[in-house]
C-alpha cells in the first residue's frame, strides 16, 4: 500500500507539472497568451470569461458588441472571479459589415462616412465600459484606410482617429488599430498623422496575409514599436481577387510563428499574445488549446 500510494503521488506530481508547464503563471518578462471572448444577448459576461478560464489562458480580449454600461458591473465581477486580465475591450459599432474586398470598403470600420459617427459613439461607449473595468486599452478596425494620403476619406478618417484616440487618453487607455485592411506603411502614416501618443497597433498575425496586405513578420520593421496587442491566427493569401483569403489552424498557413514570436522578442515586447480562431463548436475549442500549447512552447524557447 505504501509503495502504491507512492506511486500515486508521484504521479500526481508528474501530471501536475507537466500541467503548469504548458500554462504558466504569467511572467512580466515574457508575452502572456489570451483568447478572444464576446458578450452578446446569447452570451452573458460570466459565461464569456468562463469560456476563457476553461482554456487555462490568463488573459483575454473581450467584444463587447455596443457596450452598454450596463456590462461594467457584471463583466467587473465575471474578471475577478475567474482571475482573467482582459488586455482590451472591442467593438465594431452599428451597421452592415461585409468582409469582402468589393463591399468591405464601404462598410467595415471609420473609413465610411454614413456609419462613421454611430461607431465612433459605440467605441466612446467601449472605452466608458473598460474604464470602469479596469481594461488598458480599446479597440477596432478602422477601415480600409486609402493609401493614398491626399484622398479626402484618409483626412476624415484620421480624424476620426484622433477623435476616439483622444477620447481614450481621457479615460487612461490606449487606442489600438487592427490591422488587415490597410498595409503596414499605410497604418504607420495613419498613426503619425493622427499624432497621439496612445495610439498603438493591435497586429493580428493572419489579417495582413488574408487581405493580401503584407507579412507579419516584415511588418514588424514598419509598425513593430506600435505593437501593444496581438492577434495570433493563421491563414492563406487571397486567390480570388473578390474575397479574403482562407483562415486556418496556426502552423497550418503561411503565418511563420518561430520568425514571428522572434521579432517580438527582438522589439523587447512582453504584452498579450491572444488566439483567435473563427470558427465554432468543438473544433475550435481544439484548435484553440493546441494554439496555446505551440504558442507557450515558443515564448518560453525564445524568451529564455
Amino acid at each position: 500500500m505504501t509503495n502504491r500510494r507512492q506511486f500515486v503521488q508521484s504521479t500526481l506530481a508528474a501530471v501536475a507539472t507537466a500541467t503548469a508547464s504548458l500554462h504558466p503563471e504569467p511572467s512580466p518578462t515574457k508575452p502572456r497568451l489570451g483568447v478572444v471572448t464576446g458578450i452578446s444577448d446569447r452570451v452573458t459576461p460570466d459565461q464569456a470569461i468562463a469560456k476563457v478560464k476553461s482554456f487555462g489562458l490568463p488573459t483575454c480580449q473581450v467584444s463587447v458588441g455596443m457596450a452598454p454600461l450596463s456590462l461594467a458591473a457584471p463583466l467587473k465581477a465575471a474578471l475577478a472571479k475567474y482571475n482573467i486580465e482582459a488586455t482590451a475591450a472591442m467593438t465594431l459599432g452599428p451597421g452592415k459589415m461585409v468582409w469582402d474586398f468589393y463591399q468591405g470598403p464601404l462598410t467595415i470600420g471609420l473609413v465610411p462616412p454614413q456609419t462613421r459617427a454611430a461607431r465612433l459613439d459605440a467605441l466612446k461607449r467601449a472605452s466608458d465600459l473598460a474604464k470602469a473595468c479596469g481594461i488598458p486599452a480599446v479597440h477596432t478596425h478602422c477601415g480600409f484606410i486609402p493609401e493614398n494620403p491626399n484622398d479626402p476619406l484618409y483626412l476624415e478618417t484620421v480624424e476620426a482617429i484622433q477623435n476616439i484616440a483622444s477620447y481614450c487618453r481621457a479615460n487612461g487607455q490606449s487606442f489600438l488599430m487592427e490591422t488587415g485592411q490597410e498595409s503596414p506603411v499605410t497604418l504607420l502614416r495613419a498613426i503619425t498623422d493622427a499624432g497621439l501618443d496612445n495610439i498603438g497597433v493591435n497586429l493580428d498575425t493572419a489579417n495582413l496575409i488574408l487581405y493580401g496586405k503584407g507579412d507579419p513578420v516584415a511588418a514588424l520593421d514598419v509598425i513593430g514599436k506600435y505593437v501593444r496587442g496581438v492577434h495570433a491566427k493563421d491563414g492563406f493569401y487571397p486567390t480570388d481577387p473578390r474575397n479574403l483569403g482562407r483562415e486556418v489552424p496556426i502552423g497550418q498557413g503561411r503565418v511563420r510563428f518561430p520568425e514571428f514570436i522572434a521579432g517580438l522578442h527582438a522589439l523587447h515586447y512582453t504584452g498579450p499574445i491572444t488566439i483567435e480562431r473563427e470558427i465554432s463548436g468543438p473544433r475550435q475549442q481544439a484548435d484553440i488549446r493546441a494554439s496555446a500549447t505551440y504558442l507557450q512552447h515558443l515564448i518560453d524557447s525564445t524568451y529564455s
